[in-house]
């Protein structure tokens, strides 16, 4: 078990482009079963989560519009566990407040941020790697979770790793050198087939005070506006200084905040985790992860309840909450998703390109469907 001292961050944010019409900007991926396991991405990372710690140390950072929704899904969320962002400002400021006030709370916390929005299939190895990482940042280090590439993913980015570190509670444990953007397909290739680099999973663990230390160094505007947040009193002042300060919050990944310089300076530990992760990320994710309508190898894939699905001599995945049948003639790879007010239809090998039609729906003035 990762310890008393250790408290869980869900940072719920987001809009899941690549999920649309699925996932919208008032309902975001997080919130939905994306997979059909009958919970929805967030109640499965809480459903992980909570045997590591009890609910009284499990903080979840939301936009404010999504909150009433958070705390409908997630009933053994703790009233005051909650953070209401005003607006998207991204990871390092979303982790940084609520490590600020985890911090505040207990100085000697060790923290861990698990996105809302991400599979895991083995949770005992899960939680098994997590003990590992608390043990390994319990030191002073930022430790990371890499993940074993098992393809050349363009769309993730890498964590190159140095040798173990020999720590007898963590005995996996590597140094990461360097943090690397999502790769074209060349690198991708000599990346994965070298041994020695991991998918960034986006895992961060780490004592509050370490993490925030890194933060003040290399964001110091950022990390001057959360102080002032979190030491303004709890209730409406708190949510007036709030209100005032964050919009001028930069706007940045905790990547390039915490983990990238940490990881140049030496201070990063990556510890090995290949407990079955996918980030979700768009509707290939979602085909690979689901399972065949009839058992086979090939056929179509469903989302949603009681979705009916006529095949013929086709492949791919369906996802509709309209209750009306869909019937697929002749297509392989395909992606359909039907909605009340959107209809998607895509090769899963343009899957990644569904964001630019989110993006094209937007240049014509259709913000009501996004």
């Amino acid at each position: 078990m990762p310890g008393a001292r250790f408290h869980a961050v869900i940072p719920a944010g987001g809009s899941g482009t690549r999920l649309w019409p699925l996932s919208r900007a008032g309902s975001p991926k997080f919130l939905h079963d994306v997979l059909g396991v009958g919970r929805s991405l967030l109640q499965s990372t809480w459903d992980r989560v909570e045997p590591l710690v009890s609910p009284e140390r499990i903080t979840v950072v939301t936009g404010a519009q999504h909150v009433a929704a958070v705390r409908q899904q997630l009933p053994g969320l703790v009233p005051g566990r909650i953070v209401a962002e005003p607006s998207p400002k991204d990871s390092a400021a979303a982790i940084g407040l609520a490590a600020m006030l985890i911090a505040d709370e207990d100085p000697e916390a060790i923290i861990g941020s698990f996105s809302a929005d991400h599979s895991i299939t083995n949770v005992d190895e899960f939680s098994a790697v997590i003990a590992q990482a608390c043990a390994a940042a319990a030191g002073g280090d930022i430790v990371t979770v890499g993940i074993t590439p098992t393809y050349p993913a363009t769309a993730y980015g890498y964590i190159r790793t140095g040798p173990l570190l020999g720590l007898s509670a963590a005995p996996t444990a590597r140094r990461a050198l360097a943090f690397v953007e999502k790769p074209e397909a060349g690198l991708a290739r000599e990346y994965t087939y070298s041994g020695r680099y991991r998918w960034n999973a986006g895992m961060f663990i780490a004592r509050a005070s370490a993490l925030l230390e890194v933060m003040a160094e290399q964001a110091p505007d950022l990390h001057a506006g959360l102080r002032t947040i979190a030491d303004a009193p709890v209730g409406a002042e708190r949510e007036r200084v709030l209100a005032e300060v964050w919009p001028r919050l930069e706007k940045k990944a905790i990547d390039y905040v915490v983990a990238e310089p940490a990881a140049a300076a030496g201070r990063v530990v990556v510890i090995p985790g290949d407990f079955g992760w996918d980030d979700v990320g768009d509707f290939d994710s979602v085909a690979k992860l689901r399972q065949p309508v009839r058992g086979e190898e090939q056929g179509m894939f469903t989302v949603g309840e009681d979705v009916d699905v006529v095949d013929i001599d086709a492949s791919g995945v369906v996802v509709s909450d309209q209750g009306r049948l869909v019937a697929v003639v002749g297509l392989t790879d395909v992606i359909v998703v039907d909605t009340a007010d959107a209809l998607l239809v895509a090769d899963r090998g343009h899957a990644q390109d569904v964001k630019r039609a989110v993006e094209r729906a937007r240049e014509i003035g259709r913000e009501d469907v996004l």
